[in-house]
């Protein structure tokens, strides 16, 4: 079954409930006496509720009203926010100076609204001491506590413990604006 309105000779019912072209009832009249006002009004007859006893039709221009909901439909998608997650991956025996690096990785991808998805992968030996990753994520997190909150707690799967962390709200609504220091001409 398809997902448009029935419209003009493709209702094929006895009598329907008429809404006019400004949202008036009309009444519930037969389908000849609808199509014949609809001809005169050089408008098209689009069942809105099939469903419904009588089924409801109104007057209106179709095509219109197709243009007018896709604008609607396209601009809503527009206003949709997508959701980036970015992945940043550790070892459990990090050096002091390759997790700052990393840290400053996640600073930027929060800062910029993303959530990251921060992943410690263990090899080997490594697999028996799951504290040393649950240690390194939680100092991450603090480390980065006011720009983001741990959103899915350390969790194992496998030979990889992974954590997300989402920035705080508002976040991402600092991102078109100008960052300090920089002096706006005008």
């Amino acid at each position: 079954m398809s997902t448009e309105s029935r419209i003009n000779d493709r209702i094929r019912v006895p009598e329907v409930r008429l809404v006019g072209a400004e949202g008036e009832q009309i009444g519930i009249v037969s389908i000849q006496e609808a199509m014949r006002l609809a001809q005169e009004a050089d408008l098209d007859l689009v069942e809105v509720a099939p469903t419904a006893r009588p089924p409801v039709c109104k007057l209106m221009d179709y095509g219109k009203f197709k243009y007018e909901s896709d604008q609607k439909r396209r601009e809503a998608r527009k206003n949709q926010v997508q959701t980036v997650i970015k992945e940043m991956k550790l070892r459990p025996k990090i050096d002091p100076h390759d997790y700052e690096t990393k840290k400053g990785h996640v600073v930027r991808f929060l800062k910029a609204g993303d959530k990251v998805k921060i992943t410690i992968m263990f090899r080997g030996r490594e697999q028996s001491r799951p504290e040393l990753g649950i240690r390194l994520l939680q100092r991450l997190s603090t480390d980065v506590a006011e720009l983001g909150y741990v959103e899915a707690q350390p969790k194992q799967d496998g030979r990889n413990m992974t954590m997300v962390m989402a920035p705080h709200k508002g976040a991402r609504q600092l991102r078109g604006e100008p960052t300090e220091g920089r002096a706006v001409l005008g």
